[in-house]
């Protein structure tokens, strides 16, 4: 018999399945995974430090680049740090819209999480479907902030501006007649709430479409049931928050057990597994969609209903309107004192936390009275869970690390901050 020994893998850092810079180096018996040790570091962008030298308010677009798939909900814990820290009020509208947009931000990121999951098994079509619904809600994005992606729409004491009463629109062009152009605009006729609320209307059957494709699919099946599993003692041990705790069976929530701007007014419910296997986490992330769509259409109506203020009226942390600026001296020098030298933070630190769509995702923020923080530190929820990739892996095959890294749902920009 040929003696077998350990041999030692490097998978990544460039591997498709890796969703980032992952460089994992495994040590096998065969196939069958003994150990797996992610190194880090190859993404650094060193938010922490920049933050340190930049005004509050220019710190705001660096939230985005951190998950780039999540892009305005990071920007809502550090708003919200900033906030707490000033003791300024958010107008309820401005609420209102945040937890639309951060329930929006939360399907765009199980949409590219579910479409690369699949990608990574093996499931080809269902990539194409998940980017069909993504377009819509990046339109969202686009018609609010300009920004399809990278939005800085949340500010310290509010959001950017109002809700706009018209949707880009396509062009007919030599591909496109008049009439598929047409067609295709049809719902994109009245204001961003209309869009968004026949967006709500439709997407139910596509999460249908979703579940046909993989929930009972025998491979599907195969490939995530019983991988990966973390019994909830383990998963509260190991610092996993958000859908992979709630895949272990624990409800935790942030959004029901620690409320933050109006969640305590809305009605929704916390999906958790039963197994703690990889296919549980598939199915809480599935019916998160749902529960967000409820959540984004209590939004709508609400919005609709009452008009108002979208941020705060102290000048001294938000600019005045542009016509008031060109108008009155006054104004003219908060504008210029705001995008020059910023607002000064009253010194103290404070913990900022949102229900994250992979997580708990904080903001630490130390300021010393000065227009830039003295210290701050992110609570990436990716991080825990990558830190388990180890414990979660052993004794599985090199096809397994896979599925698993799939269904920690990571994105690097947070990772390696």
């Amino acid at each position: 018999m040929a003696e077998i020994r350990n041999y030692t893998m490097n998978f990544g850092p460039q591997h498709p399945a890796a969703h980032g810079v992952l460089r994992l180096v495994l040590e096998l018996d065969g196939e069958v995974v003994r150990r797996a040790d992610p190194h880090i570091g190859l993404l650094h962008r060193a938010t922490e430090k920049l933050a340190e030298n930049k005004t509050y308010l220019q710190s705001v677009p660096y939230m985005d680049r951190l998950d780039y798939v999540s892009m305005m909900v990071n920007e809502h814990a550090y708003v919200m740090a900033i906030e707490r820290l000033m003791g300024v009020d958010v107008p309820l509208r401005a609420q209102y819209i945040r937890v639309m947009f951060d329930e929006i931000t939360r399907i765009l990121n199980h949409l590219l999480w579910i479409g690369a999951h699949a990608l990574d098994v093996g499931a080809m079509t269902m990539f194409l479907y998940a980017f069909r619904e993504r377009e819509d809600l990046m339109d969202c994005y686009e018609a609010v902030s300009g920004a399809r992606m990278h939005a800085a729409y949340y500010r310290p004491g509010g959001v950017y501006r109002d809700l706009p009463d018209s949707m880009p629109k396509y062009q007919s062009s030599k591909i496109h007649s008049e009439k598929e152009t047409r067609i295709r605009n049809a719902n994109r006729e009245g204001t961003l709430l209309d869009f968004i609320e026949d967006f709500t209307n439709r997407f139910p059957t596509y999460v249908d479409e979703y579940e046909t494709l993989l929930t009972d699919n025998r491979i599907w099946k195969q490939r995530l049931v019983n991988i990966g599993v973390v019994s909830p003692e383990r998963a509260l041990a190991l610092g996993f928050t958000g859908p992979m705790l709630r895949g272990s069976g624990v409800e935790w929530d942030l959004r029901k057990k620690q409320p933050y701007e109006v969640y305590d007014q809305i009605d929704f419910d916390i999906p958790i597994g039963v197994n703690g296997d990889c296919y549980d986490r598939y199915l809480v992330r599935i019916e998160e969609f749902r529960q967000s769509n409820r959540i984004i259409k209590q939004c709508v109506e609400w919005l609709r209903k009452n008009p108002g203020s979208v941020i705060t009226d102290n000048h001294k942390v938000a600019p005045p309107s542009r016509v008031n600026m060109k108008q009155n001296m006054e104004e003219m020098i908060h504008h210029f004192k705001l995008f020059t030298e910023g607002f000064h933070v009253p010194p103290g630190e404070t913990y900022a936390a949102v229900e994250h769509p992979k997580g708990e995702f904080g903001i630490y923020l130390v300021s010393n009275g000065a227009n830039k923080p003295y210290r701050m530190k992110i609570r990436a929820p990716g991080f825990a869970h990558l830190a388990a990739l180890d414990e979660m892996s052993r004794g599985h095959m090199i096809a397994d690390v896979v599925a698993i890294i799939g269904t920690q749902d990571i994105v690097f920009g947070e990772i390696d901050r």
